[in-house]
């Protein structure tokens, strides 16, 4: 009778405790992506009553909705332990989704002849935008470092296990 129990009990999955690092970078992810809705939130308001029309705006909210939708999708699996989802959004949030951050400020910055040229137009809603894109920046380099401290990479490859 006792073996027949200890064959039941060493044949059922051991779970393996998450690390805070792995927690730390999927609530990271969901606060860059609440910061990117904020930026558009932002730039939506103050595109609302110019000549731009409302099929590009609602274009522009449809696609950025369907990336921060699979953006959270993606960063659930990797606090469920997948390891395909890590390198994803390392690859396209900490890469392609950083530079696509930093491109706008970076020309702005290239073209600017003084400082004083970095921010002609210190409106409300620039400096909104200035902000929350600070906050995505920051986000996404506190999330992808975390998801490859010591502890989180051993816990992802037990998961694999």
């Amino acid at each position: 009778m006792n073996e027949i129990a200890f064959r039941v009990a060493d044949s059922a999955p051991a779970t393996v405790p998450r690390p805070r690092s792995v927690t730390l970078a999927f609530r990271a992810l969901v606060a860059a992506v609440g910061f990117g809705i904020a930026e558009t939130a932002v730039r939506g308001v103050g595109q609302f009553g110019q000549s731009t029309g409302l099929g590009s705006l609602a274009a522009g909210w449809l696609m950025r909705t369907g990336i921060y939708s699979v953006v959270l999708v993606v960063a659930w699996r990797m606090l469920r332990g997948d390891r395909w989802a890590r390198l994803t959004l390392a690859l396209g949030i900490g890469l392609a989704g950083t530079a696509s951050l930093l491109v706008e400020p970076l020309a702005a910055l290239l073209a600017a002849d003084s400082a004083g040229d970095l921010l002609p137009d210190p409106t409300v809603g620039n400096v909104l935008v200035a902000i929350t894109r600070i906050g995505h920046i920051c986000a996404v380099l506190i999330a992808i470092p975390a998801m490859y401290t010591p502890a989180a990479r051993a816990w992802f490859t037990r998961m694999r296990r």
